[in-house]
C-alpha cells in the first residue's frame, strides 16, 4: 500500500491535500473491496393491512415469513407501520399501547420475532400527529401519535423495547411545515444516543417522500430516505406504472454507497393486479438499483410463483452485493433503458434491460458502458438460471414488451486512472506518529486529522457521466468512520469507512461520482475523523452515463439546463446552473422532438403556454405538443408548439437563473450547445 501522507500529530490537524495526476507506476488501486451494510430486507405491515395490526396479525405474517423460506433467503425485517400506537402517553410522556391488542406491549413481540431468528421494525413520525391522525386508514384519527417533542425519549423507548428498525414517517412535518434535514437530522442524533444507550444498533428509515431532495443530505444520518410519494394506496390495485414511476424516482446514484440506500418505498410484488411477469419485473428493478427489499403483500396467502421470484437467491444477491452501489441506466432508446450495477469482485456487473415498449425488441448491452473492457465476457440470464455463453463486445436479447431481462456479466474491467495524494507546502511522507488520539492501536503511520482536508485534484474523464471512484484506506479502529466527499463543488455526501482489521490492511470502498468532461474535476473530502479514515489514493473508471445524454449548455453564460435541486416533481422550473454532469442535467433527444431527463421526464411549456415569460417545466413525458422542441442550426432550441425559444431569463448567466419561452432573437442567452 503507498499512503497518502504521513504526517505529525499536530501538523495533521491542519493539512490540506492535493493530488497529482495519474502516476504510471500506480497501474490500480489494491486492497480487499471491503463489505458496507447492505439494504434491509424484510416485510412491512401497511400495503396490505394499514393501520389494522396487532399482535396476532404481526405474529401470523412473521410465522408466514419463516415457514415460507424466505426469512432464510435473507428476509429478516418484520416491520410494523402506522396503527400500532394511538398517541396516548402516561405522565411521564412516555407511550402507551393498548394491551388487549398488544399483550404484553411492544417488547413482547419484538420477543416473539427475535425467537423467530427475525428483526423487529417499529413506526413513528416526525411531527407531533402522525400519518394516523391526517389520513386514518381503518382506525379513528389518532393525535399525538408523531414523536415531534420526544425524540430521544422515543428512539430511546424503541431501543430498550428490543427494535432494530424506526421508520419516521412525514405527515406531521409537512402538516406542520418543519424543515426535513434539521428535523431528521435531530432525530438520527436520537438514534445514534439511543444504541449507545443500549447497545442495540437501530436502523433509522427516513420517510419524507423524497422532499428537498433528501438524497443530496441524508446519506450519513439515516441508512434508507424514501425517495417518492408511497408506491400504492391502501385499498388500490396495483399496476406496473407504480412501479416504474417509483423506480425512476429512486435513480440518485451518486448518493447510494457505503451502507446507504435511496428507498422506492415497499414492494409491491404479489399484491392483487400484477401479473407474474410483472412481478419479476418488480423485483429486478428493485435489484438493480440495490433498494432495500421490504414485502407488501399477504405472506400467509402469496402463491407459490411470487414466493419463488421474491426467493430467487441470484436476484437477490444482486440487491445485497456488497459493494452496496446502485444500477445506472447506460443506454436509452425510445423507452428500450439499459442499466448497469458494478458488482463486488473483479469485472463483475449486473445488468438489466428493460422493454417499456408496447412490442418485443432486440435489446443490447456493450460491454465498454458498463466500465469494461471490449473483450470476451461470459453472460448469465437469472430468471432463467442459464448460462447464456461467452461474447466479445456485447450480448443482445429478446425482451417481450413490458418486460426485463437480469443478467450478470463477468469480463475484465476496462482501464482506470490512479490517483494517489501528495503533501504540499508541509513535511513529505513517511513521518511515523508514535501515538494517535482517538485510534485504538496505539500507532499508525498517516492519517490527516481531525477535520482534515484531502483533495484530488486533475480527476479526467473522456466525457461527462457517471463514473466509479474506488477509495483505498485503512481504518484500524473497531467502529466505521466517515468522510464528506464533495465532486466539483456539488452537494455533498458523507462516505462511511468500515473497519478494515488494523492500520496496515488496505480496503477499498466504492461510489459513484459525477464528472464533467475534461481533466478540471476535484473530488474533495473533509470532515475526516481524527486519524482514521486513512485515505491512500482512489482509482477512476468511467461508465456510460445513459450515452445519448447530452448537457445543454448556455452560450452567454456557459451554465448548464439544469433541474433544481435534482427533483423529480412534476412542474419544477428549469433554471441555470454550473455544469456538473449529474443526471438533472443529463437531456436526451428523442427521436419524437422530446427532451427527456431522467427517462420519463419531459421539457415542457407550463400549461401549454405559447406566450412570452411561459415557464419551461419538467413534466411526465405524455406525447403534447408543449412537449415537443426544435433543435436549430443557429443554436437556438423552439417550442415546436408555439415557435418561441428556450430563454435565460432577463438575460441572466447566474445559478439560479431561470429559463422561460421568448419571442427569437440573435441574443446569446437563446443560444445553446448540446455536447
Amino acid at each position: 500500500m503507498k499512503h497518502a501522507v504521513r504526517l505529525l500529530a499536530l501538523l495533521a490537524l491542519l493539512a490540506v491535500y492535493v493530488a497529482t495526476p495519474a502516476r504510471p507506476a500506480l497501474a490500480a488501486v489494491t486492497g480487499t473491496q471491503v463489505p458496507v451494510p447492505p439494504p434491509p430486507m424484510g416485510w412491512a405491515s401497511w400495503n396490505t393491512f394499514a393501520a389494522k395490526i396487532n399482535f396476532n396479525v404481526i405474529k401470523a405474517q412473521a410465522d408466514a415469513l419463516v415457514s415460507s423460506g424466505l426469512a432464510a433467503a435473507g428476509y429478516k425485517y418484520v416491520n410494523i407501520d402506522e396503527g400500532w400506537w394511538q398517541g396516548t402517553r402516561d405522565a411521564a410522556g412516555n407511550i402507551t399501547v393498548d394491551t388487549a391488542e398488544w399483550p404484553g406491549g411492544m417488547a413482547a413481540i419484538a420477543d416473539y420475532l427475535h425467537g423467530k431468528g427475525l428483526k423487529a421494525g417499529i413506526y413513528t413520525d416526525a411531527g407531533r400527529d402522525g400519518c394516523g391522525y391526517y389520513y386514518p386508514t381503518g382506525r379513528p384519527a389518532a393525535p399525538g401519535s408523531g414523536s415531534e417533542g420526544h425524540y430521544a425519549q422515543d428512539m430511546l423507548q424503541f431501543s430498550r423495547w428490543g427494535f432494530d428498525f424506526v421508520k419516521v414517517d412525514w405527515c406531521g412535518g409537512s402538516a406542520e411545515g418543519l424543515d426535513p434535514q434539521s428535523t431528521y437530522r435531530a432525530i438520527s442524533a436520537a438514534v445514534t444516543s439511543a444504541a449507545a444507550t443500549t447497545g442495540r444498533p437501530l436502523v433509522l428509515s427516513i420517510c419524507n417522500w423524497g422532499v428537498q431532495s433528501p438524497w443530496n443530505w441524508a446519506p450519513g444520518m439515516g441508512a434508507m430516505w424514501r425517495t417518492s410519494t408511497d408506491i400504492i394506496y391502501y385499498g388500490q390495485t396495483a399496476t406496473q406504472a407504480m412501479v416504474l414511476s417509483n423506480f425512476d424516482q429512486g435513480l440518485h446514484p451518486a448518493a447510494q454507497h457505503t451502507g446507504y440506500y435511496n428507498d422506492p418505498d415497499m414492494m409491491i410484488a404479489g399484491m392483487p393486479g400484477l401479473t407474474a411477469a410483472q412481478n419479476r419485473t418488480h423485483m429486478g428493478l428493485w435489484a438493480i438499483s440495490g433498494a432495500p427489499l421490504l414485502i407488501g403483500d399477504d405472506l400467509a396467502t402469496m402463491d407459490a410463483t411470487t414466493r419463488a421470484t421474491l426467493g430467487n437467491a441470484e436476484v437477490i444477491a444482486v440487491d445485497q452485493d456488497p459493494r452496496g452501489l446502485q444500477g445506472v441506466k447506460v443506454s436509452d432508446s425510445q423507452g428500450r433503458q439499459v442499466y448497469g450495477k458494478v458488482l463486488a469482485g473483479s469485472g463483475r456487473r449486473a445488468v438489466l434491460l428493460l422493454n417499456r415498449g408496447t412490442a418485443a425488441a432486440s435489446m443490447t448491452v456493450r460491454w465498454a458502458d458498463l466500465g469494461l473492457a471490449a473483450t470476451s465476457a461470459s453472460v448469465r440470464n437469472l430468471w432463467s438460471a442459464q448460462n447464456a455463453g461467452s461474447f466479445a463486445t456485447s450480448y443482445t436479447v429478446n425482451v417481450p414488451a413490458n418486460d426485463a431481462v437480469l443478467l450478470t456479466v463477468t469480463g475484465t474491467e476496462a482501464a482506470a486512472t490512479t490517483y494517489e495524494a501528495e503533501a504540499t507546502g508541509n513535511t513529505r511522507t513517511g513521518a511515523t506518529v508514535a501515538a494517535c488520539a482517538g485510534c485504538s492501536g496505539g500507532s499508525k503511520v498517516g492519517g490527516i486529522g481531525n477535520g482534515g482536508t484531502l483533495r484530488f485534484n486533475a480527476v479526467a474523464a473522456p466525457s461527462a457521466g457517471l463514473a466509479v471512484a474506488t477509495i483505498a484506506y485503512t481504518n484500524g479502529d473497531p467502529t466505521t468512520r466517515t468522510a464528506t466527499l464533495q465532486v466539483n463543488g456539488q452537494p455533498s455526501t458523507v462516505v462511511a469507512f468500515p473497519p478494515t482489521g488494523s492500520w496496515t490492511t488496505a480496503g477499498t470502498v466504492s461510489v459513484i461520482v459525477p464528472l464533467t468532461a475534461g481533466s478540471a474535476n476535484t473530488l474533495t473530502f473533509s470532515n475526516v475523523a481524527a486519524w482514521a479514515p486513512d485515505l491512500d489514493a482512489i482509482e477512476v473508471r468511467q461508465l456510460a452515463s445513459a450515452p445519448a445524454a447530452v448537457r445543454v449548455q448556455g452560450v452567454q453564460s456557459g451554465r448548464c439546463l439544469d433541474v433544481d435541486n435534482s427533483s423529480t416533481t412534476n412542474g419544477v422550473q428549469l433554471q441555470l446552473w454550473d455544469c456538473n454532469g449529474q443526471a438533472n442535467q443529463a437531456w436526451t433527444v428523442t427521436s419524437s422532438k422530446q427532451l427527456t431527463v431522467y427517462g420519463t421526464k419531459c421539457l415542457d411549456a407550463y400549461n401549454n403556454g405559447t406566450t412570452n415569460g411561459t415557464a419551461v417545466v419538467i413534466w411526465d413525458c405524455n406525447g403534447q405538443a408543449n412537449q415537443q422542441w426544435n433543435v436549430n442550426a443557429d443554436g437556438t432550441i423552439s417550442s415546436a408548439q408555439s415557435g418561441l425559444c428556450l430563454d435565460a431569463s432577463n438575460r441572466g448567466t447566474a445559478n439560479g437563473t431561470k429559463i422561460i419561452l421568448w419571442a427569437c432573437g440573435s441574443g446569446t442567452n437563446q443560444r445553446w450547445t448540446l455536447a
